[in-house]
């Protein structure tokens, strides 16, 4: 697998404070790598070193097989969660302005922003200043301006922030759109369904470590606990525990079990065809969300 960006034991500290203590992080080409962690965790510090806003005290990045420098800038795009537009400026001009500073022509600039307003439906948005907007429509506004330059490195902090789930949809589509297009994307955000419906890879730091990181469903699969949902059409006698099997849950129709031992599904469905007739069996697979609670709370104790 060939990763577009990778940070080598980064350490960034402030007075007595470790921001990030040994970060390594793999981010592979052409995919959407999340990187989550509660607040604080140290998941800013760590974009705004790869922005080139600030630098590490110790550590490499490695930015498309080059050592990373002031000169890849123009290669990223970024959306950071605290928004920075102008609110006195009018939309296009600021948006023309914010092009030329990525290093396009402004014909060309004024080209793009037209084919992507109207894409957005945002025409009439052109002469407005920016006070005149919603956080939702300013945030439309911010998106545009982040990709506009077609930069090889996209990083959409908390990108749906102020966004109906209408335009949530929207901006989610349009990401995904990116990715297929080439663009490599590092997407921060406490959505951890967002999470699962649109990253390929996650990385989750906690008290500025990383404490874990992997493909989504590698991750998923590695905490699950061999607990198994089983629906009955028709239950027709209580499930009698063992040594084997151990209940977690049960309704009129639906049982949760847990395989103790060695057992395997098969003999936990044939244990279970005893107690009706089966309509579905399946494996719960923990959400990125308990994964994240469950990780979050034990480097607590």
């Amino acid at each position: 697998m060939k990763y577009f960006l990778e940070t080598h034991n980064i350490v960034k500290k402030f007075a007595n404070h470790t921001a990030l203590n040994n970060v390594s992080i793999s981010v592979p080409e052409g995919e959407i790598f999340g990187l989550l962690g509660p607040n604080g965790a140290g998941k800013t510090t760590l974009i705004r070193i790869i922005n080139n806003i600030t630098a590490p005290d110790s550590g490499t990045i490695i930015f498309n097989n080059e050592k990373l420098n002031v000169k890849h800038t123009q290669q990223i795009g970024y959306l950071p969660e605290e928004r920075g537009l102008y609110k006195k400026m009018k939309v296009g001009e600021q948006a023309l302005y914010f092009a030329q500073l990525k290093g396009m022509n402004k014909s060309i600039a004024e080209k793009k922003l037209k084919i992507w307003f109207e894409k957005f439906q945002i025409e009439n948005w052109w002469n407005k200043k920016v006070e005149e907007l919603s956080k939702g429509m300013q945030q439309k506004i911010q998106f545009i301006t982040t990709i506009l330059h077609e930069p090889k490195l996209l990083i959409f902090d908390e990108p749906f922030s102020g966004f109906d789930p209408i335009n949530t949809q929207i901006l989610k589509n349009e990401i995904l759109n990116l990715k297929n297009n080439g663009s490599t994307i590092i997407f921060s955000t406490h959505n951890m369904a967002s999470v699962e419906e649109i990253c390929d890879n996650i990385a989750l730091i906690n008290n500025s470590e990383k404490v874990l990181e992997g493909r989504v469903n590698d991750v998923k699969n590695k905490f699950k606990s061999s607990i198994f949902e089983i629906i009955f059409s028709k239950q027709e006698k209580d499930f009698s525990e063992n040594s084997s099997f151990g209940l977690i849950g049960q309704t009129k129709k639906s049982l949760k079990i847990k395989i103790n031992n060695e057992n395997n599904t098969n003999e936990l469905l044939n244990y279970c065809s005893k107690f009706g007739n089966i309509q579905s069996f399946n494996e719960i697979i923990p959400s990125i969300n308990d994964i994240f609670i469950k990780i979050v709370k034990d480097n607590e104790k």
